[in-house]
């Protein structure tokens, strides 16, 4: 559980550049709030969280998590996100798309019109997935360059 009261971390910020002001500096406070477990390990009896496993199951499906990185970009029409996952098919992506439809995580909207215009989007709840797909981001490009 976690604690009711944040722990403010403070740190010097860094020195000004030859300014003249060498005796100025300011400190910048960062808001940290401790966490006493992590929701990702393994459980008293060694067994995954089966929310985290579901959760990784969804987005670790071959393709979903490209699209769903794709659209923390912002809305995108069908052939918008073909476009911007490479190498996946129509049909794979209209798949994938209803799948993350009915888990609540894109929502399609259609707009009236000829031709009928159809833009996918994050829900609110898709949406919280931004931070970690971002994270995840920065160290796939860690991972690549250190390999």
């Amino acid at each position: 559980m976690r604690s009711a009261r944040p722990v403010t971390a403070s740190r010097p910020a860094p020195a000004p550049a030859e300014s003249g002001a060498d005796h100025l500096r300011s400190v910048s406070s960062t808001l940290v709030e401790p966490v006493t477990s992590n929701p990702v390990s393994a459980g008293a009896s060694g067994s995954v969280c089966p929310h985290f496993h579901a959760a990784i199951e969804l987005i670790g499906k071959r393709w979903t998590g490209a699209i769903v990185c794709a659209l923390t970009e912002g809305p995108m029409r069908f052939g918008e996100l073909g476009k911007a996952v490479p190498g996946l098919s129509d049909r794979l992506l209209s798949q994938r798309l209803r799948e993350l439809e009915e888990e609540g995580l894109v929502q399609r909207e259609v707009e009236a019109g000829s031709p009928v215009r159809v833009t996918y989007s994050l829900t609110d709840i898709g949406a919280e997935l931004g931070p970690a797909i971002g994270e995840l981001r920065v160290w796939a490009k860690r991972w690549q360059q250190a390999g």
